[in-house]
Protein backbone atom coordinates (compact mmCIF):
# COMPACT_ATOMS: atom_id res chain seq x y z
CA UNK A 1 0.00 0.00 0.00
CA UNK A 2 2.08 2.76 -1.17
CA UNK A 3 -0.32 5.55 -0.44
CA UNK A 4 -0.38 5.25 3.12
CA UNK A 5 -3.39 4.76 5.46
CA UNK A 6 -6.89 4.87 3.97
CA UNK A 7 -9.54 6.11 6.06
CA UNK A 8 -12.43 3.33 4.62
CA UNK A 9 -14.42 4.72 7.40
CA UNK A 10 -14.88 8.43 9.25
CA UNK A 11 -17.62 10.03 11.51
CA UNK A 12 -16.82 13.11 13.26
CA UNK A 13 -18.70 16.12 14.85
CA UNK A 14 -19.00 17.69 18.33
CA UNK A 15 -16.06 16.34 19.38
CA UNK A 16 -16.11 12.79 19.00
CA UNK A 17 -15.03 10.33 15.68
CA UNK A 18 -15.23 6.42 14.49
CA UNK A 19 -12.72 6.11 12.30
CA UNK A 20 -11.87 2.47 10.46
CA UNK A 21 -8.52 2.91 8.82
CA UNK A 22 -6.93 0.46 6.46
CA UNK A 23 -2.97 0.74 7.94
CA UNK A 24 -1.38 -1.93 5.81
CA UNK A 25 -1.65 -4.62 3.41
CA UNK A 26 -1.34 -8.00 5.49
CA UNK A 27 -0.27 -10.74 2.65
CA UNK A 28 -2.78 -12.51 0.24
CA UNK A 29 -6.09 -11.03 0.73
CA UNK A 30 -5.15 -9.44 4.63
CA UNK A 31 -5.32 -6.30 5.31
CA UNK A 32 -3.71 -4.51 8.61
CA UNK A 33 -5.90 -2.03 10.75
CA UNK A 34 -7.89 -0.16 13.26
CA UNK A 35 -11.08 1.13 14.43
CA UNK A 36 -10.06 4.52 16.45
CA UNK A 37 -12.96 6.07 18.76
CA UNK A 38 -12.51 9.69 20.29
CA UNK A 39 -15.28 11.63 22.65
CA UNK A 40 -14.08 14.22 25.12
CA UNK A 41 -14.85 11.35 27.52
CA UNK A 42 -13.01 8.18 25.99
CA UNK A 43 -10.17 7.53 23.16
CA UNK A 44 -9.21 3.98 22.59
CA UNK A 45 -7.81 1.84 19.37
CA UNK A 46 -8.39 -1.42 18.08
CA UNK A 47 -6.69 -3.48 15.72
CA UNK A 48 -7.68 -5.38 13.61
CA UNK A 49 -7.37 -7.27 10.26
CA UNK A 50 -9.52 -6.84 7.21
CA UNK A 51 -9.98 -8.34 3.90
CA UNK A 52 -11.73 -7.64 0.79
CA UNK A 53 -14.65 -9.18 1.48
CA UNK A 54 -15.08 -7.54 4.41
CA UNK A 55 -14.66 -4.21 1.69
CA UNK A 56 -17.59 -5.84 -0.07
CA UNK A 57 -19.61 -6.34 2.96
CA UNK A 58 -19.08 -2.82 4.20
CA UNK A 59 -20.31 -1.68 0.73
CA UNK A 60 -23.75 -3.90 1.21
CA UNK A 61 -24.04 -1.99 4.59
CA UNK A 62 -23.37 1.26 3.57
CA UNK A 63 -26.16 0.69 0.75
CA UNK A 64 -28.73 -0.29 3.71
CA UNK A 65 -27.51 2.79 5.75
CA UNK A 66 -27.98 4.84 2.84
CA UNK A 67 -31.45 3.51 2.07
CA UNK A 68 -32.70 4.75 5.97
CA UNK A 69 -31.78 1.26 7.48
CA UNK A 70 -29.56 0.41 10.91
CA UNK A 71 -26.50 -2.17 9.88
CA UNK A 72 -24.09 -4.45 11.36
CA UNK A 73 -21.09 -4.70 9.97
CA UNK A 74 -18.78 -7.85 10.74
CA UNK A 75 -21.57 -8.78 13.52
CA UNK A 76 -21.18 -12.86 13.15
CA UNK A 77 -17.19 -12.56 12.86
CA UNK A 78 -14.62 -12.88 15.81
CA UNK A 79 -13.35 -9.37 14.70
CA UNK A 80 -14.53 -6.10 15.99
CA UNK A 81 -17.99 -5.07 14.32
CA UNK A 82 -19.53 -1.48 13.79
CA UNK A 83 -23.20 -0.91 14.75
CA UNK A 84 -24.94 1.92 12.96
CA UNK A 85 -28.41 3.14 14.59
CA UNK A 86 -30.13 5.87 12.70
CA UNK A 87 -31.71 8.63 14.78
CA UNK A 88 -35.23 9.32 13.71
CA UNK A 89 -35.76 13.17 12.93
CA UNK A 90 -32.04 13.64 13.36
CA UNK A 91 -29.11 14.31 11.54
CA UNK A 92 -27.15 11.69 13.82
CA UNK A 93 -26.59 8.59 14.69
CA UNK A 94 -25.16 6.01 17.18
CA UNK A 95 -22.21 4.46 16.15
CA UNK A 96 -21.34 1.15 18.44
CA UNK A 97 -17.73 -0.62 18.06
CA UNK A 98 -18.41 -4.06 19.75
CA UNK A 99 -15.06 -6.08 20.17
CA UNK A 100 -15.89 -9.61 21.82
CA UNK A 101 -13.54 -11.72 20.94
CA UNK A 102 -9.97 -9.66 22.67
CA UNK A 103 -11.13 -7.20 24.37
CA UNK A 104 -14.88 -7.88 25.86
CA UNK A 105 -15.46 -4.05 25.34
CA UNK A 106 -18.40 -2.22 23.20
CA UNK A 107 -18.35 1.66 22.81
CA UNK A 108 -21.29 3.85 21.45
CA UNK A 109 -20.90 7.36 20.25
CA UNK A 110 -23.07 9.62 18.84
CA UNK A 111 -22.16 11.59 15.91
CA UNK A 112 -23.49 13.77 12.89
CA UNK A 113 -25.19 11.68 10.11
CA UNK A 114 -25.47 13.82 6.71
CA UNK A 115 -26.58 13.41 3.31
CA UNK A 116 -22.31 14.56 2.53
CA UNK A 117 -21.74 11.97 4.81
CA UNK A 118 -23.07 9.50 2.58
CA UNK A 119 -21.05 10.72 -0.61
CA UNK A 120 -17.66 10.82 1.15
CA UNK A 121 -18.37 7.39 2.40
CA UNK A 122 -18.51 6.20 -0.87
CA UNK A 123 -15.30 8.05 -2.47
CA UNK A 124 -13.58 6.44 0.85
CA UNK A 125 -14.96 2.88 0.13
CA UNK A 126 -13.67 3.19 -3.99
CA UNK A 127 -10.71 4.73 -3.48
CA UNK A 128 -10.03 1.21 -0.91
CA UNK A 129 -10.93 -1.03 -4.04
CA UNK A 130 -8.62 1.40 -5.90
CA UNK A 131 -5.52 0.81 -4.07
CA UNK A 132 -6.14 -2.34 -2.58
CA UNK A 133 -6.77 -3.64 -6.47
CA UNK A 134 -5.43 -1.59 -8.95
CA UNK A 135 -5.17 -4.22 -11.96
CA UNK A 136 -8.84 -4.60 -11.78
CA UNK A 137 -11.30 -2.96 -13.85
Amino acid sequence: MAEGPIDLIRWEGDGSSVVVRITAEGGGDGLNGEFDVETPFVRGSLRTSMSLEDLRAWQQALDLLDTGHDIAWRADTRAPGLFVELAEDDDRCRVTVKDDATSPTTVTVTVPMTDAWFDDAYHRLDRAFEVLRPNEG
